[in-house]
């Protein structure tokens, strides 16, 4: 049997599916489970101990010896702690296989390790991870992982994945009441789908390992350019290099067995970057699966001697990475809400989602500008194919067209030149892929879905979707009010439609991002250019971002403020281990490197000169490398002086120090090694260079 007649049977082989409960369940058991995915309802104990004895027994065929609760903490990371199926008997020193439903539906974590934000002390240590049955467990290595939510034992929410199936159940509430006013009755569940393109670096792992700052950071904080980078355009869509397809190979097999729909893969436009893309699923196992993916993509790397970088820049002067989160709503009938149809009805309906949508990224900019704030984004955002920090939508010029003619109540010529007149009954078809996609928008309408494209590709996309969720529910929401209340519904759909489009056009912008003069347009419209994390974050626990999110169940005002803690916490802490790396790289390896260059050289020069020789070129050399040597020491000081005397006031207080202080005398000090490097001899600077790490795979 050839692998290609193998795939479908590998495919989730690992994964405790729908199906496989089909068949080891028992059909009160199966029956109930459906419920609680279908309706919500709780799963009693009986059926959770059936389900467990289950998923134990197809576990242990595996292989599997452990389980563990596999929860998606504030680190931004996953984490696990494994426990054995092993239970002694009594007498005679033997032990049995067992799992309870008890085991399955609750785990004990250590919850005052984690970041929380202030939400718990160091002392309160007990936290509690709940089963998550929407998302099926699966095994990696020996263990089988069960998904979980985790929160305190006060209740409050500790990780990621609960506030997302909150935003998930509430924008589902509102755009069903949307659908009823359409006349659609069938439609029991809308779903956020979501598909994260996954973009990252392969390097070779022993060019990796001497280096301290992709070590310890994940990023070069040192590298000057080198002759060749992108710039012709070769690398992107070329060739895959046999040992980086022998690594994707291995890595689709891994993903597939674990259920993760891997679909796409290619050669990214800097050397040595790649991208992984998969097909669309529902929110909350799209975010599932990308954390999954990410430790898969590392482990599989480590087994072909590789080091896969997910850092958004690793390398300065070449493309970063980002993630791009393809986000649409789809009804549980098969429907898809942001795909234009071919009836005026149809067309209707899709006007009003999308009015909804314009309207919430107006209303809540900086709030998704804040969903992409941390200290690796903000190497990328702006630069080398990523999109800039304003927020905008880009539509296109067909469906541009189309808002363009309801706002001006004008008549619309379509493609065809058909020329329609604006009304709900006769609204145009509009045709979807009519346009060109724009690669520097923020927010791009692809056809039938909108592509964030600001998202990092270290974080998970679990933030990002919440606010997307819970914003478009609030929209809906208010739409909802208005026209439940009507006595002319088709009248007050069109008003309210051009209403919403005329007012929140600004957010609109199908030009070229990268452009200054969009940047000043932008301004002029009154749209927020939140450049950086330092400025972003404080608007985080705004007043109207804390009232839509408590408003919708989706956090508390306590929990809102805790992850904004944290968050700014995060920034504080990557740029003083990157301060601390860089100054130890520079008085460890840089300094004495440059030193014993320049020494050799002024012995060079001394001999030439007591031989009456020529020694222009060394004296020259020698006058460069030691005036920047000392200029680098200083800085060197510098930096190491600012270190030491970091405020220890508010975290926000520090994090603006950080960015105005310590982050630049970090580009001082790079600059300067960097221009060190381009006129050291190479047997003397002391690790890999950008040529070598972009060109050794």
């Amino acid at each position: 049997m050839s692998k290609t007649t193998q795939i479908p049977e590998l495919f989730g082989s690992m994964v405790f599916n729908e199906e496989v409960m089909r068949q080891r369940l028992s059909p009160a058991s199966y029956k109930a489970w459906r419920k609680c995915i279908d309706e919500g309802t709780a799963l009693d104990l009986t059926i959770a101990n059936d389900i467990a004895e289950a998923m134990k027994q197809w576990a242990t065929e595996k292989g599997a010896t452990h389980f563990t609760h596999w929860f998606q903490p504030m680190t931004g990371y996953t984490a696990e702690k494994h426990d054995s199926f092993i239970t002694p008997v009594e007498g005679g020193g033997k032990v049995v296989m067992e799992f309870s439903g008890k085991e399955l539906v609750r785990g004990e974590p250590d919850a005052s390790s984690f970041p929380s934000g202030g939400l718990r002390a160091t002392f309160e240590a007990r936290g509690y991870t709940a089963w998550d049955p929407t998302s099926f467990a699966f095994i990696k290595g020996t263990s089988l992982y069960i998904p979980t939510v985790f929160c305190s034992y006060s209740g409050e929410v500790l990780d990621k994945k609960a506030p997302l199936l909150r935003s998930m159940d509430e924008v589902s509430r509102q755009a069903i009441r949307i659908l009823r006013l359409f006349g659609d009755t069938e439609t029991r569940r809308v779903t956020p789908q979501v598909g994260p393109e996954q973009e990252y670096f392969l390097l070779d792992k022993q060019a990796f390992l001497k280096r301290e700052d992709l070590r310890l950071c994940g990023r070069t904080l040192f590298g000057a350019k080198p002759p060749k980078g992108q710039e012709l355009d070769d690398h992107y869509f070329g060739a895959i290099r046999p040992r980086v397809a022998a690594y994707m190979r291995d890595l689709d097999e891994e993903l597939w067995k674990v259920g993760v729909l891997s679909k796409t893969k290619h050669n990214e436009v800097a050397p040595s970057q790649h991208e992984m893309a998969p097909i669309y699923s529902d929110a909350n196992t799209a975010c599932d699966h990308n954390q999954l993916a990410m430790d898969l993509m590392k482990e599989v790397a480590d087994r072909h001697d590789l080091v896969c970088l997910l850092h958004e820049k690793p390398f300065a002067g070449v493309n970063g990475s980002g993630k791009h989160d393809n986000w649409s709503l789809a009804t549980d009938t098969g429907k898809n809400l942001f795909k234009p149809g071919k009836t005026p009805s149809q067309n209707a309906q899709f006007l009003l989602f999308l009015a909804a949508f314009i309207k919430g990224v107006d209303e809540y900019q900086k709030l998704l500008r804040c969903t992409v704030a941390f200290a690796g984004n903000d190497h990328r955002l702006g630069a080398q194919e990523a999109p800039p920090a304003v927020i905008s939508i880009f539509l296109g010029d067909e469906l541009g067209a189309v808002v363009d003619a309801i706002i001006s109540g004008r008549e619309y010529t379509d493609a065809g030149k058909k020329t329609l007149e604006i009304g709900v009954d006769v609204l145009p078809s509009i045709p979807m892929d009519n346009t060109d996609r724009n690669r520097t928008s923020p927010l791009a309408f692809t056809g039938n879905k909108f592509e964030f494209r600001m998202l990092g590709s270290t974080q998970s996309i679990a933030g990002p979707n919440i606010a997307l969720n819970t914003i478009m529910a609030e929209e809906l929401s208010q739409f909802a009010d208005r026209l439940e209340s009507s006595d002319d519904f088709q009248g007050d759909l069109q008003k309210l439609i051009r209403e919403t489009l005329t007012d929140h056009r600004r957010i609109i912008f199908n030009g070229n991002g990268y452009e200054d003069a969009w940047i000043e347009e932008a301004e002029r419209r009154g749209l927020a250019n939140l450049k950086t994390t330092a400025e972003a974050l404080p608007h985080y626990t705004d007043p109207e971002n804390v009232a839509l999110f408590t408003r919708h169940g989706v956090f508390t005002a306590q929990e809102m403020a805790a992850r904004q803690e944290i968050h700014m916490e995060n920034y504080c802490t990557v740029l003083s281990i990157e301060a601390t790396t860089m100054v130890d790289m520079l008085r460890h390896e840089i300094l004495p490197s440059v030193s014993d260059y320049g020494a050799v050289l002024c012995n060079r020069l001394h001999t030439l000169k007591e031989a009456g020789l020529p020694c222009r070129y060394e004296q020259s050399i020698a006058v460069r490398v030691t005036e920047k040597t000392d200029a680098l020491a200083d800085i060197t000081e510098e930096l190491e002086a600012a270190l030491a005397q970091a405020p220890s006031g508010s975290t926000e207080e520090q994090m603006h120090y950080y960015h105005d202080v310590i982050f630049g005398l970090m580009g001082r000090a790079r600059a300067l090694a960097d221009e060190m490097e381009q006129i050291t001899d190479r047997d003397y600077w002391p690790f890999p260079t950008y040529s070598t790490l972009l060109f050794s795979v």
